[in-house]
Order: structure tokens, then sequence, then C-alpha cells
């Protein structure tokens, strides 16, 4: 079957955000609110069956499938358009410069010609798109072309489990360009817009934990660290003889566990991850011209760990806050506040691929 990977491909019509991570489903519908802007209209988060997805790769498709469909159930949205999201592991992105002025068939040419030599499998074996980006800062009679690629199987796969949802994929965009998308968000809460500030984005996801620095919404820098919430449950179940299941629930309540869990266990648990995110900042120092970092945004669902801001800042001596996209947007009645607070930080992908939506 061939599936067009439309990562910049904008979607005309009404969307759902669906974002398949290593633990959990998340979906999010954004609707235009009544005074412009946006409005959360509806979400959802499923857990997924354990190793459902490993290293970004679904590997239980079924699982997977139910998960999606329990989350849109929940949801009880109309649309049936997704717009999902690839690990950015899993995508080949380069930045290429072409003449300007070429018709779109001929670019198309071009662009796979120059594919040729980035890309380590045969081109019918990926799925492949590319973006105008603007005119080359070298000369006026060329153009940046941004060009992503990714093996048809990681598409494939991701669409199965929408599809067997009785969903239809529209966009298979990229998880950290979504994210950016939703940090977009984030940044006009922050002084000056972080208008000329060396942002950093520390996303905490179950097992891994991924870094980009920002600067005025370039991408200055990234890297991936071997670290995540499901350390503080394989810690919860050992401490407690829990089960997988049982760990991760608890930890996901805050409550229900014994009084020494937040001495013994969660404390030290922040403490390596304030320690993480400040070696994240050493090598981005070593390996860059930058010398500063101006603030740090958690996201996923490790940062709603309370006072994880606190522990970070005295780290890192740099001013931190929990990422969340949605506010000063309006909510609508079937979506609880308190709630979706607490959900914010791990729904950016899902937020970011909602904003598809309203692409020009």
């Amino acid at each position: 079957m061939q599936i067009d990977l439309s990562i910049f491909n904008p979607a005309k019509r009404p969307l759902i955000g669906l974002d398949i991570s290593s633990s959990s489903v998340k979906m999010v519908e954004l609707v235009e609110g009544e005074r412009g802007g946006y409005q959360v209209d509806r979400y959802a988060i499923e857990p997924l069956p354990r190793e459902a997805v490993v290293d970004g790769k679904v590997v239980n498709i079924e699982g997977v499938a139910e998960a999606v469909r329990r989350a849109y159930k929940r949801m009880g949205a109309i649309t049936k358009y997704v717009a999902m999201a690839l690990p950015a592991a899993a995508v080949i992105s380069k930045k290429i410069v072409l003449p300007a002025g070429l018709r779109e068939q001929d670019m198309e040419v071009q662009v796979e010609s120059e594919a040729n030599q980035y890309i380590p499998f045969a081109l019918e074996e990926v799925n492949l798109d590319f973006q105008v980006i603007g005119p080359a800062p070298s000369s006026p009679d060329e153009v940046e072309v941004l060009l992503a690629a990714s093996r048809k199987e990681m598409v494939e796969d991701r669409v199965a489990c929408s599809e067997a949802a009785g969903l239809k994929p529209l966009v298979m965009d990229v998880e950290s360009y979504a994210a950016q998308a939703a940090f977009e968000l984030i940044e006009s809460q922050l002084p000056d817009g972080g208008r000329d500030q060396v942002i950093a984005l520390v996303d905490i996801g179950a097992n891994v934990m991924n870094v980009t620095m920002l600067r005025n919404d370039q991408t200055v820098y990234s890297r991936e660290q071997a670290f995540g919430g499901g350390l503080l449950t394989q810690d919860i179940m050992r401490a407690y003889g829990m089960s997988l299941e049982e760990a991760e629930a608890a930890k996901r309540r805050g409550d229900g566990l014994p009084e020494n869990y937040e001495t013994e266990i969660l404390s030290p648990f922040a403490e390596n991850l304030a320690q993480e995110v400040a070696r994240a900042m050493q090598f981005f120092f070593t390996s860059t011209p930058y010398t500063q970092v101006d603030h740090i945004v958690l996201s996923g669902g490790c940062s709603v760990i309370p006072g994880l801001s606190d522990v970070v800042l005295a780290q890192t001596q740099v001013d931190t806050i929990v990422a969340n996209p949605f506010v000063g947007m309006t909510i609508s009645s079937r979506v609880r506040p308190k709630q979706l607070q607490s959900d914010a930080p791990s729904l950016m992908v899902a937020c970011g691929l909602a904003l598809r939506r309203f692409d020009q």
C-alpha cells in the first residue's frame, strides 16, 4: 500500500492530534475559540500494554489500536481525521539548496536525486516529502528545501493502528516538529516572548529524555539521554512489591503510597533527573559556541512531579517552568481544567499535531 508521508501537507478540515508514545496514546482536538484563538475541545490519554511500542517502533499493532479505540471513544469526537507523528530518530531530514523558480514536478525529480545521497535505503523503501523553506542565504537565485524521509514500515505501522481503530490519518509529522509547534505557544509566556534567548525544551518520556535547545524558533542543538519515568516506576515496584501496572497507576495518582515514598523514592529520583538536565546542558556548552541557557521548559509525563521545577532550578541555576501549551486557550465544558493542567506537559506532541488543523 502506498502511503504519502505528508509531513508538510496542511490539513484543511477538523483534525485530532494523535500521539503514540512508548507508554500511552494521547489525543487532543482543538477548535477555534469564540473570541478567536484556540479552544481545547476534548482530549484523552490511554495507557498502552507493556512493550507495545519499543524504541519508537510499534511492536503490538492490535494492542496499540485497542488503546487508540478506547481513547477515541472516551473523547466522544465526531471527526475521524487524525494527524500523527514519527519519532525524530525514525526520520532523516536534511536541508538542501536548489535553483529558485523550479516547477513542482522538476523540484520533485531534483529532491529525489539529492535524497539518494543522504538516505541509506533504496528510495522505494521510504516515504519522502519536502518543503521549500525560503530563499537561500548564500544566493538569491536559490532556495532552501527541507527534505524528510522515513522507512515505509514505520509509517505503515502507525497508519495501521489508527485505521484499525476506525480513524483516517491525514498527516504524518515528526514528533520533534509537533512539540516545537506547541512550544511556540509556551514561548509567548516567557519574558520578551523568548526572543534572542536560548531555551532548553526538556521532554521526559518513559524511557528517554529529549533535550532540544532553541533560539528564535530554530533548533541549535538536540540530544537524547537514556533516562525517563520508567525508572521511577521500577523504583516503586521494587520498594513496595507492586506489579508494573499497580506501580504505574500509583505513580500517576500520586497517592495511596506509603509515607516514606516522597523522601525515599520521589525526591532522589527528582534529584537524579535534575542532574541529567545539568549534564545535558554541559554537553551543549562543550559542543557549541553557546555559554548559557536562559530558560528551561519541562515537558512529558514526569514533569508534573510536585516541586520538580524548583529542584531543576536549584541544580542548574536556570529559570525553570513546566510546559502548558493550553495557557490562554478557552476550555470546553467537556474538559476538566484541573485535570488538563496536570496532563498538559505530556500533551505537547498531541497539541502540536492538533494545531495542524489551522495550517494555512
